[in-house]
């Protein structure tokens, strides 16, 4: 009986540690069809720098807008030179959220075109926003505010962050609506953030057996691994059927992914990937090259001069190299596998390229 406990106390620890893939709600995965974002633009000027702004000779856009802008109040600087150092050009964006109403406020954020070197105290005068359509959608105004800074004198400098880039919060109102509605759509289509065949079914699925317990039929089906049309059952209104569904939970399938930033030496191996049994032996070579020149001094009461011999030191080390077999047939044995061996990530990085290479990694790499 003892000799049981010790076998089976392994593998319960093991089925521990693999904790079942967790369920989702179906909104937290999917978007509806339609329902987005709009992106706006729009070109302002930022009033009110200690002189940071832009040096209106090497930036003539900026003065051109400045003249316009003092056209339209009425102030005539036509043939006028301008010489002002606290007025800087910049590029304004903004999101424009789906179904918002006319005088609702939305955030923008703004960074200079010009030589500016920082909007600290700015105050960007109205800006118009533009849709892809060339329409105006929201106007901006407001302060700026500016998390970075950018000190510096005649022999240092300090800077952190950005400073030529701020946000406004609240800072656009809302002129214009997006065409666009729910009301009276029969038909509507949830379209998957990841998309999978396997997970697209599992959400129909889902929505089939509470539509069948609430309206008494099925009304999803999935059209391909990104869409799951849905027919609205007749009386209830887009929004709170949206809500109703959006709540249903789904376990959504993770696809066999690697992927790698060789940058950062980070690695993410998805839980679903598979390592077929391989031997495999990585050692570390470490090459060390010194440099210790010798000083060579003349004889006494001689004419020579002092020379320098140089004096290079190659030395060698390799570590590591013992074969160990990796059979991944599941995450968690992957990685116990990888870390028996003791391995670093970049170590972990040419390992799982060299697999892939042998055919013996079943799963997608990916390397950024």
């Amino acid at each position: 009986m003892r000799r049981w406990l010790l076998v089976l106390l392994p593998l319960l620890e093991l089925l521990a540690t693999m904790a079942p893939a967790a369920a989702t709600r179906i909104k937290d995965i999917t978007t509806v069809q339609g329902v987005r974002d709009n992106q706006l633009i729009g070109y302002g000027l930022v009033i009110g720098l200690q002189g940071t702004g832009d040096t209106l000779r090497n930036a003539p856009f900026t003065e051109q807008a400045l003249k316009s802008m003092l056209d339209r109040m009425g102030v005539a600087v036509r043939g006028v030179p301008l010489r002002a150092q606290n007025v800087a050009a910049v590029t304004v964006t903004a999101t424009l959220p789906p179904f918002v109403g006319i005088g609702s406020r939305i955030d923008v954020s703004l960074g200079s075109i010009g030589d500016a070197t920082s909007l600290r105290g700015g105050t960007l005068v109205i800006t118009p926003l533009t849709g892809g359509d060339g329409q105006v959608y929201a106007v901006a105004q407001g302060p700026v505010q500016v998390s970075g800074f950018n000190v510096q004198g005649n022999a240092a400098e300090v800077t952190q962050g950005v400073a030529t880039a701020g946000r406004i919060p609240n800072g656009a109102l809302v002129e214009r609506l997006v065409p666009g509605s729910l009301q009276g759509l029969e038909r509507l289509v949830l379209e998957l953030n990841n998309p999978d065949y396997r997970t697209a079914a599992r959400i129909a699925d889902a929505i089939n057996a509470y539509t069948e317990t609430r309206w008494g039929k099925r009304i999803a089906a999935e059209e391909n691994l990104r869409t799951v049309a849905l027919h609205k059952p007749s009386g209830v209104g887009a929004t709170r059927f949206l809500a109703e569904i959006g709540n249903l939970q789904v376990t959504p399938d993770i696809p066999a992914r690697v992927v790698i930033d060789q940058r950062t030496g980070t690695v993410v191996i998805g839980q679903n990937v598979q390592v077929s049994t391989v031997a495999l032996a990585h050692g570390n070579l470490t090459l060390r090259v010194t440099e210790a020149p010798t000083v060579i001094q003349p004889d006494a009461f001689s004419y020579g001069e002092t020379a320098i011999q140089p004096n290079t030191i190659i030395t060698a080390d390799q570590t590591g190299g013992k074969l160990a077999v990796v059979d991944g047939t599941d995450l968690q044995t992957l990685v116990h596998g990888l870390n028996r061996i003791g391995l670093k990530p970049t170590d972990i990085i040419s390992i799982l390229e060299t697999i892939k290479t042998a055919g013996a990694l079943q799963a997608e790499l990916i390397v950024q």
